[in-house]
């Protein structure tokens, strides 16, 4: 229940602002806060994860029937889908220590620094069992090894595969991987008794985003339609409709109204998908050079036409 600190040796100034000398990094295992009613549209992933959370709660039910859980559950989906959410919420749902860590973060420059913070992470994660490893950008680490050789990222793979195999039935320890690339990982990772369960995140659909739409106009006034908002929003993920919210209400705000309306939405939606455009601004001299060269692509065009 209390977060408990890890100390790994090593690590690059980027990853923990402490260099190559030896010092060290701390990782805590957290209690999740976040909930599945935190997460909506969510609902056939939430039923594919009740087994593991009742397995954490209640293991000594699968081992007495003779049946294992899987050591590892791959998320797959687009960016923004809400795949950390997702492991946050089992961890909480089942009550655990859930260690979060991110797969670029096993990358190091140092020849063994990326094996040692896996072993360590895994060590401590059975320390604490029952509890689950998150793995964020899986495929940082577990790239498919082939003609671009890496031996500091193949040396960290090889150790995740190890410990991943290490794993008894009771350990009481999931790993849960996150990615968006998984044609890109290595097979040997996805094989039964790693990965070996996979389940697929997509696009919120129009109801699903009713549902997300609906947690997020929660927090600030409004009066919309719902529904329609849904229907503009298509493409949209998540995290793209939380702050298509976030934005509404902002530009609320700077246009003095204490009410979030439709048209708000409507307004800065393509700022929330696409960005906001830089206005282009030219001088006179640029213009000009700007009109001369539309002119001679025209003419030049022309002419080429001509001569076929």
């Amino acid at each position: 229940k209390t977060k408990e600190k890890i100390a790994l040796a090593g690590g690059d100034s980027s990853q923990n602002g402490m260099g190559s000398s030896g010092m060290t990094q701390t990782i805590e295992a957290i209690k999740s806060d976040v909930s599945f009613d935190d997460i909506g549209g969510i609902s056939d992933v939430k039923v594919e994860l009740e087994e593991i959370i009742d397995f954490m709660k209640n293991p000594r039910r699968y081992k007495n029937f003779g049946a294992r859980m899987p050591r590892g559950v791959l998320l797959v989906g687009p960016p923004g889908v809400g795949k950390t959410m997702i492991a946050k919420a089992v961890a909480n749902a089942a009550e655990v220590p859930f260690y979060y860590q991110s797969g670029a973060s096993f990358v190091h420059i140092y020849v063994g620094m990326g094996a040692k913070r896996v072993s360590e992470l895994f060590k401590k994660a059975k320390q604490m069992a029952p509890s689950i490893i998150f793995i964020d950008e899986i495929d940082a680490v577990g790239k498919s090894r082939g003609e671009f050789r890496n031996d500091e990222r193949e040396a960290t793979l090889n150790q995740l595969l190890t410990e991943m195999d290490g794993f008894e039935g009771s350990s009481g320890v999931i790993v849960i991987g996150a990615t968006n690339k998984i044609d890109v990982m290595d097979s040997a990772l996805l094989r039964a008794g790693r990965f070996d369960r996979r389940i697929f995140l997509e696009l919120p659909s129009l109801e699903e985003r009713i549902i997300i739409l609906e947690k997020y106009l929660k927090k600030i006034k409004h009066n919309v339609n719902i529904k329609e908002l849904a229907k503009m929003s298509i493409g949209f993920n998540g995290a793209s409709l939380s702050a298509l919210v976030n934005e509404a209400g902002l530009y609320a705000l700077k246009k003095n109204q204490n009410i979030v309306l439709t048209e708000h939405f409507f307004q800065i939606r393509d700022k929330v998908q696409f960005g906001k455009k830089r206005s282009l601004s030219l001088g006179e001299d640029e213009k000009k050079i700007q009109a001369y060269y539309q002119s001679a692509k025209a003419i030049v065009a022309f002419f080429y036409n001509l001569s076929f």
